[in-house]
């Protein structure tokens, strides 16, 4: 029986708030043994992870499970990815210190993909933030400016109104597809590309317009993120996914609603954790640095993470010792238990081989 405990702790650069909430915050699972020498710690931009999916079948096969929140969980519109680190570095050095453990696994899973990829590589320069042992990506994007350059709805040709559209690369208009033609996926590429390229000139130019006034930083909205166009075509990347699909529901619908990725940004978060050229979220970026034994692992029905997005992830991966593989299931395996349980013993037997 999993038995998790909470764990709220202070940051070097967040002091516990007047209400007493502290910036750092997780569950512990843990099962019969309740101090393994091995456990897993699993963090994402702003994604609540301390009852992530996965703990309690790490718990049961004998390895602590950190679900760990940093102080932006909930608060995507802030990130700074600097301070993320800095939070990271309180889980894995509470679990060193205060847990007993002896083997740390840095868990990516999903967008966290590459946010422990920065912690570990920046963790190879900088001894306030203690080193991981093990890295797994599990279902991870390449990067956190990949994911959303590759979700943005190439069409828009204003950011401050959700409907301005150029038809020519309207990728719901089906005189274009689905199926796409080759000419019309690299047009909608480089155009994606382009807008991500627009929003971060505009975000620096802004930054710098209002920092002149005294004025530090400002939100501004994100329309239209749920325009890849392999949610509409299975035949770009194929996989046992279901198409047309994305994780917030039918493609043409999910794109016009307010609730998409990185739906609103300071500039300072944009350009943290966004931009093409300003960011260091970027996976490949830190996954070149990583020479930690690595397992990357990719669900086949998985729909907003492809199959290349996890041969990507590996082939970026620095370390020797890394391993690929290819998993039946979903983005979370909510679809069936059994894939949970699947997923877990072949983590939980790869850490083992490696101990």
């Amino acid at each position: 029986m999993a038995e998790p405990r909470f764990v709220g702790l202070s940051s070097p650069t967040a002091p516990r708030a007047g209400a007493g909430g502290h910036p750092c915050q997780g569950l512990y699972w843990t099962g019969a043994d309740s101090r393994p020498a091995v456990a897993v710690i699993a963090t994402h931009y702003n994604v609540d992870f301390a009852e992530h999916y996965i703990a309690p079948f790490f718990a049961e096969r004998g390895m602590g499970f950190l679900g760990w929140n940093t102080r932006y969980r909930g608060a995507e519109d802030l990130f700074i990815l600097e301070n993320a680190l800095t939070d990271i570095a309180v889980g894995v050095r509470w679990l060193r210190e205060s847990a007993g453990v002896k083997t740390v696994v840095l868990l990516g899973n999903s967008g966290g993909g590459s946010l422990m990829a920065a912690y570990q590589a920046a963790a190879a320069s900088d001894p306030a933030l203690p080193a991981g042992d093990l890295y797994i990506s599990l279902n991870a994007h390449p990067g956190r400016p990949e994911v959303l350059t590759n979700w943005l709805d190439a069409s828009v040709t204003d950011e401050t109104d959700p409907l301005a559209t150029d038809p020519e690369l309207d990728p719901f208009d089906p005189r274009h597809g689905p199926p796409y033609s080759a000419d019309f996926i690299a047009r909608y590429r480089a155009a994606q590309v382009e807008r991500n390229h627009r929003i971060t000139a505009w975000a620096r130019a802004e930054l710098a317009r209002l920092n002149a006034a005294g004025v530090p930083d400002r939100i501004f909205p994100l329309f239209r993120t749920w325009a890849d166009l392999r949610f509409i075509d299975p035949a770009i990347d194929p996989s046992d996914r279901p198409c047309p699909a994305c994780y917030a529901g039918p493609p043409a619908r999910a794109n016009r609603s307010p609730l998409g990725l990185g739906r609103a940004n300071t500039l300072k978060t944009w350009l943290s954790m966004w931009s093409l050229d300003a960011s260091h979220c970027r996976g490949a970026e830190q996954l070149a640095k990583m020479d930690l034994p690595a397992l990357v692992i990719q669900s086949r029905a998985d729909t907003g993470v492809f199959l290349s997005d996890a041969q990507a992830v590996f082939d970026a991966v620095a370390a020797r010792d890394k391993t690929l593989s290819i998993v039946p299931g979903a983005h979370y395996f909510e679809d069936d238990p059994a894939h949970r349980a699947a997923v877990a013993d072949l983590m939980a037997g790869w850490i083992r081989e490696r101990l």
